[in-house]
């Protein structure tokens, strides 16, 4: 048996299991797995084990808020192009690499980061990863991704992030997938703690690039804004540029605002 299978290949009942998942997300109702972790963090970290076992037992380490996993998602954060693991991962939507949209999922997830003392360094990897938004792809997660009181602290580096790529698009600057609709999604993840920011942010990027995919994924800012003057003229503008799909559901948020 490989260390892989033995470390993320077999179940805490000592069964071998294909879903990885399973034992990714069994490790919440079972204590013992800390005792995978050393194991983890001397595969993710040799270069002599395949790339796709090195990037899994670094989304294990991040999910089980380990301080290792972190630290593997701020080196990777520093230089995106060079993580061991990077491009083995494709979105099949745009051809680009989609491991940080995985990473994204792992640093997200915190049932474990107060237990083990590691939320300031789990701040720290989310920080990294928004900072991120402008360059690499995220698929579609970043408007549902962090919880609040992540968001909450994080206001300024998405303020900055959106900012970077509204200038991008504005210079007319060549991207590898739809960086519109990706700011989007970042301003419709902050409305829900600041309302009139996340409309502030999504106007920004559609006065420079208003494709209808985008304007999708803008609706939802109408419903978690809803009852501010802010979401009434942001869903009135949405109403003037977007298709008839787009303006039956702004139709729709703004009656049950």
């Amino acid at each position: 048996m490989t260390r892989f299978s033995e470390l993320l290949g077999t179940d805490f009942d000592g069964e071998p299991t294909t879903d990885i998942d399973d034992v990714i997300y069994g490790a919440f109702d079972e204590p013992g797995h800390r005792d995978r972790v050393p194991g983890l963090v001397e595969l993710m970290n040799d270069p002599a084990e395949p790339e796709i076992e090195r990037f899994l037992a670094c989304v294990a380490l991040t999910t089980w808020s380990e301080a290792a996993g972190y630290e593997a998602v701020l080196r990777a954060a520093a230089d995106p192009r060079n993580t061991p693991w990077y491009d083995f991962s494709v979105d099949r939507k745009f051809s680009v690499d989609s491991t940080f949209a995985q990473l994204a999922d792992a640093v997200a997830d915190r049932d474990l980061a107060e237990e083990k003392g590691t939320e300031g360094l789990r701040m720290e990897a989310a920080r990294a990863l928004v900072r991120l938004a402008d360059s690499e792809y995220f698929e579609d997660k970043l408007g549902e991704l962090f919880d609040n009181a992540t968001l909450l602290a994080l206001l300024d580096d998405v303020k900055e992030v959106v900012g970077r790529g509204v200038r991008s698009l504005t210079a007319g600057e060549k991207y590898r997938f739809d960086l519109p609709t990706q700011l989007v999604d970042l301003a419709s993840g902050v409305s829900a703690v600041d309302g009139p920011l996340g409309v502030e942010l999504a106007m920004s990027v559609l006065s420079v690039s208003s494709f209808p995919r985008a304007l999708t994924h803008a609706v939802p800012i109408v419903y978690r804004a809803k009852g501010s003057d802010a979401a009434r003229q942001f869903g009135e503008y949405l109403m003037s540029v977007g298709d008839e799909k787009v303006q039956q559901q702004v139709r729709e948020a703004l009656s049950e605002g």
